[in-house]
């Protein structure tokens, strides 16, 4: 089902080399907000450390967000030394594919990772990549956000009972 993600994990850095490579995962593309940092644009010193450590094992790593807000991604991708887009417009296409390019990997070599269903895990699995869904860091959303959480908690909620099984 398009709407169910491939795997899932509590937050970005429970994603592990081990697990990428059984998966024949090379790359990332990474969503920013309530992925990476939270509402008031924190980037836990974790994150960095994980993101370093994978890429010093050789996974490319990318930043494809929504935000319009092109200082806000462009300081998360400097932070974490890694390229970025913005104002992706997912679940559409374009943005997937420009990255895919960029990142030079076939999609089934690309994993998505992001908090949100109708934009990530939707986006990543019309392009035929590896879709891994993340818990938000925070509560506190923007406000387009936080119409869609209750629907995406119930189908959050329905896939977990999928994988329990």
């Amino acid at each position: 089902m398009k709407i169910y993600p491939k795997a899932y994990f509590n937050n970005v850095r429970e994603i592990r080399i081990d697990f990428l490579q059984k998966n024949k995962i090379k790359a990332l593309i990474l969503d920013v907000d309530n992925t990476l940092i939270d509402y008031d644009k924190n980037l836990p010193k974790e994150t960095i450390k994980w993101a370093n450590e994978l890429e010093g094992q050789g996974v490319k790593l990318y930043i494809l967000s929504n935000s319009n807000k092109k200082q806000k991604v462009k300081k998360v991708a400097e932070e974490l030394g890694i390229e970025y887009e913005y104002f992706a417009k997912k679940p559409l296409k374009f943005g997937f594919k420009k990255v895919q390019e960029k990142l030079n990997e076939k999609p089934e070599h690309i994993a998505v990772v992001g908090d949100q269903i109708f934009t990530d895990v939707i986006g990543g699995n019309r392009c035929n990549m590896f879709t891994i869904l993340v818990e938000p860091i925070a509560e506190k959303d923007i406000w387009i956000t936080r119409i869609k959480r209750p629907i995406e908690n119930a189908i959050k909620n329905r896939y977990k009972k999928t994988i329990q099984k």
